[in-house]
């Protein structure tokens, strides 16, 4: 008789326990010569040294299941240690699969290419406007590299502008100020990691998420780091990101140019960046449009009328420019 010990390290173990420990209840009635008892993600197992063998072999199966389909059906379980092969859950196009199992693909042209680019290049830009599902797709690619082992951490980051608000009345610590501005993120990474791991990625580093600020002078090996809201960003800082990457890592860089928050005086790092960038190898540009937007259908409406009342602002700017250079002129 010897014991092995078995780690879950890749799944939440509330999720790979199941609901009222009903999925390891059902392992031990599978493996009834063995004693097993599990205690956080650790699974201690005493038998015989070739059914332990086989044991942690299957546990890991099962484990690398639960981890990609975020789910963990008795039905699966009783195929993977039979040695049959689950029932097929994978869709064309999956990327990654949502905390409650929903798969998540591209939805349109351009996130296909998004993710193709990802794959191609080691920096991508995606730009267009509010909508187009991005930020979104970048994450999920980014937590699709960790689950493979593509890479060992995250690394989101946002320009915290002030739009409108001023950062320094917010309550709280610097933490507490800094959030409101990374939520977009945290509410991406909720919906693709159970809450349990996500815990456990934040706390170990794992995922870090930070102002663009606190890029400065680390140099990012081995993760996906992701600058998200770029247009923000002024020309210095853009350049300090783009140089932190480091080896086998990728960079995505998401932005709208419509919906700059800087002083006027402030050129955006962004249009700073793809002009001086143009044509280099290595880089992808994909350009989200309006019919792109993924949300209520009311949000292209919605942007699409703010863009006519802007056009018909600067028509406006322009007649009245006009009517004082010819009054100008006749005196």
């Amino acid at each position: 008789m010897i014991e092995r010990i078995v780690i879950v390290d890749r799944i939440d173990p509330q999720t790979f326990y199941g609901v009222n420990n009903a999925n390891i209840s059902l392992i031990r009635n599978l493996f009834p010569k063995l004693r097993i008892a599990a205690r956080g993600n650790v699974i201690k197992v005493l038998g015989e040294e070739h059914e332990t063998s086989d044991f942690e072999k299957k546990i890991k199966e099962i484990e690398a299941y639960a981890s990609k389909y975020n789910r963990l059906t008795e039905d699966a379980i009783i195929d993977i240690v039979r040695g049959e092969t689950p029932r097929k859950l994978d869709a064309e196009g999956v990327i990654v699969y949502s905390q409650n199992g929903r798969p998540i693909s591209a939805r349109n042209a351009n996130q296909a290419k998004m993710v193709k680019s990802f794959g191609e290049n080691d920096l991508t830009f995606a730009l267009g406007p509010a909508g187009t599902g991005k930020t979104y797709i970048a994450i999920a690619l980014a937590v699709r590299a960790l689950k493979n082992k593509e890479c060992r951490r995250l690394i989101l980051s946002r320009p915290a502008v002030e739009a409108g608000e001023k950062l320094g009345f917010l309550p709280g610590d610097m933490k507490d100020k800094i959030d409101p501005y990374l939520q977009p993120l945290y509410d991406a990474l909720e919906d693709m990691i159970p809450p349990m791991k996500l815990k456990e990625y934040m706390d170990s580093n794992t995922i870090q998420i930070a102002p663009l600020a606190f890029m400065r002078g680390r140099t990012l090996n081995d993760a996906v780091i992701i600058l998200d809201e770029a247009q923000n960003t002024t020309t210095h800082q853009m350049k300090m990101f783009l140089t932190r990457l480091g080896v086998n890592s990728k960079m995505v860089v998401t932005g709208d140019v419509t919906q700059i928050d800087l002083p006027r005086s402030v050129r955006s790092g962004l249009l700073n960046a793809l002009r001086i960038l143009k044509g280099v190898k290595g880089i992808g540009v994909i350009e989200y449009e309006k019919k792109d937007i993924v949300r209520h259908p009311l949000v292209q409406r919605i942007v699409d009328a703010y863009e006519l009342r802007e056009r018909e602002v600067e028509q406006a700017d322009e007649s009245a420019e006009a009517e004082e250079v010819n009054s100008q002129n006749q005196d």
